[in-house]
């Protein structure tokens, strides 16, 4: 009688303690820092993708291409002010030597308070949080294959409003999350030209413009709209534009299961909606076509000559802006997690995850993948 009831008293005291370090498990969705404690998430990842067979990507000549390794180091810092209010910080970086792409492709900081706290039916936070994506210009090239993105900002700043809501029973814990992005339209990007595209090739039987621009240089001379080039229409070799404002959303859940005091394992699925790019106006001031109206002037004589080159330059920058007012590139992420932690010490943990992404991507989008998976390891610690 005496050995069961010790038993008992040990199987008890294993789960109330495992169920305890449950919720202060830095892997646990529900986790948020005690008073005064620092809390420091480190991890590098590698990715494989294969794009798509899509309008865009067969545009590009890339469909079916392979990106491998791409590397992915995130980290994430934070600060409890209190026991139920935080400061935090999280940031990535991507490195895709593939396609020439690299920078900064998540910065956030923000405030998260704890509504209701463990000692209720259920734990509820609300947090907001500025995203970071401004601190560095979108970087591109408008080719003839279309928009090349050369980095992974998109050049603009915004404000995220999100909850996560759950429970910790024991050992194991469920959890939701929901969360808004809106940006604000800017011209924080830097578009280059690539001069040997011929802007206007096969554009003068769609842009109305252009089809009466045709007309009369047929009337005047054998030129095309075609024999015209960016740089004598005079467009810079680099542009800015003003891009119109955007929003994401994102939902998801999280499962953990504390096996015991050392192991823990993670299981989530998260949707991420990312919406079409549009452009409102070019920003940059263009140069006189003062090569167009040479080419002319010297045919149909001077005034008309200026006249219709400052015409064409009009009706390729309407036509670009027609293009482009929406860019039809957004797409929809279906991301499936799992992951398994090991508590090293008190205060510090390793963890292994690894992720598969599902997508559907609009027409206009490069972002499409036949297959993209990412693997690699979480460097935990508090202090």
């Amino acid at each position: 009688m005496k050995k069961s009831l010790k038993c008992l008293v040990a199987v008890t005291a294993s789960v109330v303690s495992t169920g305890a370090f449950a919720s202060s498990n830095m892997e646990n969705p529900l986790y948020m820092p005690k008073n005064r404690e620092v809390y420091l998430k480190t991890g590098a990842a590698v990715m494989y993708k294969k794009a798509d067979s899509t309008e865009a990507t067969r545009k590009r000549e890339m469909d079916g291409d392979i990106e491998f390794p791409i590397w992915r180091f995130a980290g994430d810092i934070g600060y409890g002010i209190t026991d139920r209010l935080d400061i935090h910080g999280r940031f990535g970086y991507t490195h895709d030597e593939d396609i020439s792409r690299q920078g900064m492709h998540r910065g956030r900081i923000g405030l998260t308070y704890r509504v209701l706290t463990e000692e209720q039916p259920l734990v509820l936070d609300l947090y907001a949080d500025a995203y970071l994506s401004g601190v560095s210009p979108m970087k591109g090239t408008y080719t003839s294959k279309g928009f090349k993105f050369d980095n992974y900002s998109n050049g603009r700043y915004g404000i995220i409003a999100g909850t996560r809501f759950g429970k910790t029973w024991n050992k194991f814990t469920a959890a939701a999350h929901v969360e808004y992005l809106q940006t604000f339209g800017n011209h924080n990007n830097e578009i280059a030209i690539e001069q040997t595209i011929q802007p206007l090739k096969g554009k003068s039987s769609t842009n109305p413009e252009l089809a009466k621009l045709a007309t009369l240089l047929k009337a005047y001379s054998d030129l095309d709209v075609e024999d015209f080039t960016m740089p004598q229409l005079g467009f810079p070799n680099e542009i800015a534009v003003n891009l119109k404002s955007t929003h994401e959303t994102v939902a998801g859940f999280d499962l953990m299961y504390q096996m015991d005091s050392q192991w823990s394992f993670g299981a989530g699925f998260e949707y991420i909606e990312h919406t079409d790019n549009g452009v409102k106006s070019i920003h940059t001031k263009l140069n006189n076509p003062a090569d167009a109206a040479a080419a002319l002037s010297a045919i149909i004589g001077p005034v008309k000559g200026a006249a219709t080159a400052q015409s064409l330059q009009d009706a390729v920058k309407q036509g670009l802006l027609d293009t482009t007012k929406n860019m039809k590139d957004g797409w929809d992420e279906y991301v499936i997690k799992a992951s398994v932690a090991n508590q090293i010490t008190d205060s510090i943990q390793l963890a292994f995850f690894a992720e598969y992404t599902l997508d559907d991507s609009h027409s206009g989008s490069q972002n499409g993948t036949d297959i993209k998976a990412e693997a690699g390891f979480r460097f935990n610690a508090r202090f």
